[in-house]
């Protein structure tokens, strides 16, 4: 094999991101793109692209005989369908997060994957953020020794449309797994209890849909270390992404990505920039690499860097952390398992 053949089942922006970033790569080659409203407008995006062939069946893609790999980047309540009949093809996937929001419909596409012997790959991708990688070579490194406390911060410029908090699955399972993957990342150690408390700051139709905008979660490691994740669906000043580890030796943080360096001090006070504005500026380079990655291991059988038990244990802690800021008290992952 010189070149992984892609298949994209969901043509949203997510999949048109993954479609672009794949067609920088040499080693990679799209074959098909899926979409159930398929119009003349994608098939006109997908022509100036090279793409020939554009489906509203996704079984016709899956099975495509040319086609190597299959990414799914279509609503969550399909991914776990879909991973499994792309395993039974033989077909290597990256799916986007979550994989799905119960806990036993993963576990069966992770099964499905294991008896098919594929790869699959979770949309993780702030794991391959230039700062977040550097944290977590120094934690691997023992630059700051035994690691005691993780602290993320994770805040949106602007909260999402009460029409998409309806089908997310709410703050912690849209927006804070990401952190709940990164505390993982970080820190080498498995989650074990979740504390979570969740407030209505910002918006009340976000409280009256059942979900929250703020919340602060505690997690404690199997390894006794700690994690304190804030997060919040509206910073006014831009997107705030910020990790901090400390530990026995000492502690290493990774700041707010910027347009520039730039710094203006004059009478009035020191400025500069805003933090660049949302996901796509701040982690588009990380989505090159993640789809790098993933090709790279399909082509050359390298080890995956997310993988199926990795989206697993974020949607438990997800999990966890919904039902305990409706509980109020701490909630032990071996309770949903």
């Amino acid at each position: 094999m010189s070149k992984v053949r892609v298949g994209i089942i969901g043509a949203g922006r997510i999949g048109k991101i993954h479609a672009d970033n794949l067609l920088r790569m040499a080693e990679a080659e799209i074959v098909a793109i899926s979409d159930l409203y398929a119009n003349e407008e994608l098939k006109a995006w997908a022509s100036e692209r090279g793409i020939s062939m554009v489906t509203t069946d996704s079984s016709e893609l899956i099975g495509h005989p040319d086609i190597d790999a299959v990414f799914i980047c279509s609503s969550t309540d399909t991914h776990v369908p879909l991973i499994i009949q792309a395993a039974e093809a033989g077909k290597h996937v990256f799916c986007e997060k979550p994989v799905s929001m119960d806990v036993s419909k993963t576990k069966e596409a992770l099964v499905a994957v294991d008896k098919a012997g594929v790869k699959l790959q979770i949309g993780f991708n702030r794991r391959f953020d230039h700062n977040f990688k550097r944290l977590r070579e120094l934690v691997a490194q023992n630059r700051v020794g035994v690691p005691h406390l993780v602290k993320i911060t994770s805040r949106d410029p602007n909260p999402p449309s009460p029409e998409y908090i309806k089908v997310s699955g709410g703050i912690f399972m849209d927006m804070a797994i990401h952190d709940f993957d990164m505390a993982r990342f970080i820190s080498g150690s498995e989650v074990e209890t979740v504390y979570t408390q969740g407030a209505v700051l910002i918006d009340p139709v976000i409280g009256e849909l059942g979900d929250y905008d703020t919340a602060v979660t505690t997690l404690t490691f199997t390894s006794g270390a700690l994690a304190i994740i804030d997060n919040s669906r509206r910073a006014v000043y831009g997107y705030d992404q910020r990790v901090e580890v400390f530990g026995s030796r000492g502690a290493a943080s990774a700041e707010n990505d910027y347009p520039n360096t730039v710094t203006v001090s004059d009478e009035m006070g020191v400025v500069r920039d805003k933090p660049l504005h949302f996901f796509l500026e701040r982690y588009n380079e990380a989505y090159v690499e993640e789809t790098r990655m993933f090709i790279g291991s399909v082509l050359h059988n390298h080890p995956l860097q997310v993988e199926g038990n990795d989206g697993l244990q974020a949607e438990l802690i997800a999990l966890a952390a919904k039902q305990s800021a409706k509980l109020g008290r701490p909630v032990k992952l071996s309770e949903l398992i």
